[in-house]
């Protein structure tokens, strides 16, 4: 009779019998059960529409197709069919295939040796690796069988597959079988390697009194599925499911897009995340970094890493930092000094009530028309007359010393916190400040794609001035000078990742922050004195945080939660609720305590 429900461990993963199942969604949650770092595969898959219908975010159909070759007309390599074997003629499953060709020898496998070199064969090939001590357990398993081919002359394993014996594992009368994991080694100097294997496999399952044996290859294979043809093998009309994950990305993502490259790093690290999910991508405008990505019904245009989801008010907040500080500050969060400037004489009190200043223009972004650290009434001015040259309304500021640390927070949850950096050069005795802040500034664009550079302005005349240089001065070699004050990343300033270290009361004041202006993707940038201290002061929240310079911190995948949180792998959805319930679980023990 024949079992239900039926799964064969195959050491890579699951092969389940998809025939033996008549509830789809039990055969939708068996291979939704997938263990991490597995691949498994329903076979035998007829209606593929009815069990993609029971979890059509999380399951895919495989391009691949399934062959079929019948026992009975197979013709071995002397051209006799299978069943016209005379009675003194012994299946090749007995010993060392003696259809192979010269210098090649199939058997099963017996070493941990053989284990070893199957798997070295696996990795050349991108396939999962096996536990050794799996294989071996297979040299005499009644549903699992395991061959190499191996190079006579050296004594080499250069070729391995797997064979599945279906009667057994099922139970039923139908007397067939399966070939999986062909796979020869790219160093192998003998031809015919996996043709030896696969002529090998079928006589044994012909000797174990097999019918009929079935095999998935993908559809564009062509030297195997050239391979099959020749040996008999007819395609047949049944398919094979499989789960979304990263193993099987490039089944499901599809090809790269022409568009996709001509994105810049932050909105294309995005794309990639919102691909291998299997999200679809339509990229509006390439140049602007405008995408809109669909799944489930659901559509949602993004520039970068910002959506739909961040509101227009929330928007207009952060783009106006006078207004950004009044808000965060009334949440709670700390904040430097600030007026908007007016005249002459409101300048010069503040200036004599702060012995450094900042100067901002109200509006932008990246950094530009930001100087740091004026010390004098005259850099003042001049710097407000830069400002006006982004906005109208100009800002001064307290200047607080310390360490530019931005905070990614997505869904008011902190993914990565960094250290920026001002942009540096070091001296070599040879060139020139101007020359080397140049070379530097290639650098930098060749390693961010463009994004960042050191412009050669009025402020980096003004720091490098401040360091008791000319753009003009040769440095000596070793000499470390600062040639921005700001950290910006746009203006050539590099991050630290401190996303383990970062005192969770700056965590805090970046979500306060985040949840009082109520925008789900932002970076906040806080000036402090150590990022493992919780002293800070909120410097300004950035509504488009650029995610790919905070790698490998999982930010795309954050940003792809939030806007398509049924994206979220099953593995992943189902370790984030044992951990809220271990988490309120432990809440609920320390309220009982109390």
């Amino acid at each position: 009779m024949c079992r239900a429900n039926v799964m064969v461990d195959c050491g890579w993963g699951r092969l389940i019998f998809a025939d033996t199942f008549t509830d789809m969604k039990v055969l939708a949650d068996a291979l939704r059960a997938e263990g991490p770092d597995r691949r498994d595969i329903a076979f035998h898959v007829r209606d593929p529409h009815l069990l993609l219908a029971a979890a059509p975010q999380e399951l895919f159909l495989d391009p691949s197709h399934t062959y079929r070759l019948l026992l009975a007309d197979y013709r071995p390599a002397g051209g006799h069919l299978a069943g016209s074997r005379s009675a003194g003629d012994s299946p090749a499953g007995a010993g060392p295939a003696g259809d192979s060709p010269a210098g090649i020898v199939v058997r099963p496998i017996g070493t941990h040796a053989d284990a070893d070199a199957v798997n070295t064969i696996y990795a050349s090939r991108q396939m999962v690796p096996v536990s050794p001590d799996f294989l071996l357990a297979r040299c005499d398993d009644p549903v699992l069988t395991v061959l190499v081919a191996e190079d006579a002359g050296s004594g080499e394993v250069i070729g391995t597959v797997t064979g599945v014996d279906h009667g057994t594992a099922i139970g039923d009368g139908r007397r067939a079988s399966s070939l999986w994991c062909l796979a020869v080694s790219p160093d192998a100097r003998l031809p015919g390697v996996g043709e030896a294997l696969v002529r090998a496999l079928i006589e044994r399952f012909i000797g174990g009194g097999a019918r009929a044996l079935d095999l998935s290859v993908m559809h564009d294979n062509t030297q195997a599925i050239a391979l099959y043809e020749k040996l008999g093998f007819r395609r047949v009309p049944v398919f094979t499911v499989k789960r979304k994950n990263p193993i099987n990305e490039a089944l499901f993502t599809g090809p790269a897009v022409e568009d996709d490259e001509r994105l810049n790093p932050y909105a294309r690290i995005i794309v990639r995340e919102a691909r291998r999910r299997g999200i679809g991508v339509d990229v509006v405008d390439a140049q602007g970094g405008f995408f809109r990505l669909h799944y489930g019904g659901r559509s949602v245009l993004c520039r970068e890493s910002l959506s739909e989801f961040t509101s227009a008010v929330a928007m207009s907040i952060c783009d106006d930092k006078a207004v950004t500080r009044r808000v965060v500050s009334r949440a709670g969060v700390r904040v430097p000094d600030q007026i908007a400037v007016g005249d002459d004489e409101s300048v010069r009190r503040f200036r004599e009530r702060y012995r450094s200043l900042v100067v901002k223009p109200a509006r932008g972004e990246q950094g530009r028309g930001i100087s740091v650290g004026l010390s004098s009434l005259d850099e003042t001015m001049q710097a407000i007359a830069e400002a006006r040259r982004f906005c109208n309304e100009v800002l001064l500021e307290e200047y607080v010393q310390g360490h530019d640390l931005r905070l990614v927070v997505i869904d008011y949850r902190v993914v990565a916190a960094a250290v920026r950096r001002p942009a540096q050069v070091t001296g070599d005795g040879r060139h020139t400040i101007r020359e080397l802040i140049k070379a530097q500034s290639r650098r930098r664009a060749a390693a961010t794609g463009g994004e960042s550079r050191i412009p050669l302005d009025a402020e980096t005349g003004r720091v490098v001035a401040a360091a008791g240089y000319a753009l003009g001065d040769v440095p000596d070699a070793g000499v470390e000078i600062t040639v921005r004050k700001t950290a910006n990343l746009h203006t050539g300033g590099t991050i630290i990742d401190v996303t383990e270290e970062t005192h969770p009361a700056l965590i805090e004041a970046a979500i306060a922050a985040a949840r009082a202006i109520e925008i789900p993707v932002t970076g906040i940038d806080l000036m402090v004195r150590d990022p493992r201290q919780p002293e800070y002061w909120f410097i300004e929240a950035n509504e488009r945080p650029g995610l790919a310079n905070h790698e490998p911190r999982p930010t795309a995948e954050r940003f792809v939660d939030l806007l398509f949180p049924l994206s979220v792998p099953h593995a992943a959805r189902r370790a984030r609720r044992l951990r809220l319930a271990a988490r309120h679980g432990a809440d609920a023990g320390s309220s009982a305590a109390g």
